[in-house]
């Protein structure tokens, strides 16, 4: 008698372990399919997002959109020195002051580029939202500044840490989130337009 107990025990004991990896994997595809909601949800958005917005946002949206794929193919394809060149006097600053309509017109672009990011097929992460925010500043003369930074990571592969953002004015339009636990090892500067 002993045995039978043994093997419904164990009968008993598999069934539940099988219902509960039944119930694990249920509780992943819903998680999955959340996640598929999510965002099919942002794409049926988009459209009355776009409609919503001004036509120089929309503008602002498309360029930052190009720059942000410009950046990206840039710094994949490009030796650093290169992209470089386009990115203003290495080692500079640029001034931590600037006119109202400046800060207003850096604000959008910062809002752009970030906007425009979240909506690449591609990876838009610190450096190509930062590249590309700095490209668009110069374009419309305003000074800006892009930092590059470091920190130790034990916990990283390489045991370091690597972030970009980008200043105009007193004002982080890019990368703002943690970027002051970062030690700024170079920065690029655009002085704006001479007045």
């Amino acid at each position: 008698m002993p045995r039978s107990w043994g093997v419904s025990g164990i009968w008993m004991k598999t069934a539940a372990s099988s219902i509960d990896e039944t119930k694990r994997q249920s509780a992943i595809l819903n998680d999955d399919s959340k996640e598929e909601r999510v965002m099919l949800k942002k794409l049926m958005e988009a459209p009355a997002k776009w409609r919503r917005r001004t036509k120089e946002e929309r503008r602002m949206l498309a360029e930052a959109f190009v720059f942000l794929g410009m950046a990206r193919l840039a710094v994949l394809c490009l030796p650093f020195r290169v992209l470089s060149r386009s990115l203003g006097t290495h080692m500079g600053e640029s001034p931590r002051n600037a006119s109202s309509s400046d800060i207003r017109t850096a604000r959008q672009i910062g809002q752009a580029v970030r906007s425009a990011a979240n909506n690449t097929p591609w990876q838009s992460v610190c450096l190509p939202q930062a590249v590309a925010c700095q490209w668009m500043l110069k374009r419309r003369g305003l000074a800006g500044t892009l930092y590059l930074g470091v920190k130790i990571a034990p916990d990283s592969p390489k045991g370091l840490l690597a972030h970009a953002w980008l200043r105009c004015g007193s004002r982080i339009l890019t990368g703002a989130e943690g970027h002051l636990q970062f030690t700024v090892v170079s920065s690029f500067a655009v002085t704006g337009r001479q007045d």
